[in-house]
């Protein structure tokens, strides 16, 4: 049975994360009180079997916030939406190295102890793994803790 949610007037819609990913997108956004926000959580998807999608009303994302979501689905898409009507649809891209955003699982790892910037060079892109630069700690996507 396909089920639908209802359109959006204006705001975003991040189609194509990962399953299992929306809430931690939607925790590196950081929603504000006054924006409304749909989940749609382990959803049936022909392109990736299951997917998680973000509908943001009244909030258009700026290209950091974007770049920010590749790390919940390195195939996502977002879209703007005006009046009913998508005005653009962009593919994220995930970037070589992920700064300031994840949190190494290392409790020795020097950023988790000094004021250093985390960074984490990706390694692979799915499943998506990353390597911290300082440490050299290797860390999945279900293991992504946000700073």
């Amino acid at each position: 049975m396909h089920k639908q949610v209802a359109a959006l007037k204006d705001g975003t819609v991040v189609d194509h994360l990962n399953a299992g990913m929306a809430l931690k997108a939607l925790a590196a956004l950081g929603l504000q009180p006054e924006h409304a926000a749909l989940l749609g959580i382990n959803l049936v998807s022909r392109k990736m079997g299951r997917k998680d999608i973000l509908k943001l009303e009244g909030r258009e994302l700026s290209p950091p916030e974007i770049a920010r979501l590749a790390m919940f689905g390195p195939q996502a898409t977002v879209s703007l939406i005006r009046d009913y009507d998508v005005v653009s649809k962009v593919q994220v891209e995930l970037p070589e190295t992920i700064s300031a955003l994840l949190k190494c699982p290392n409790p020795k790892c020097i950023t988790n102890h000094e004021r250093i910037e985390s960074r984490f060079d990706v390694e692979a892109r799915k499943p998506l793994r990353a390597r911290c630069r300082y440490c050299e700690r290797r860390i999945y996507e279900d293991e992504f803790v946000l700073r």
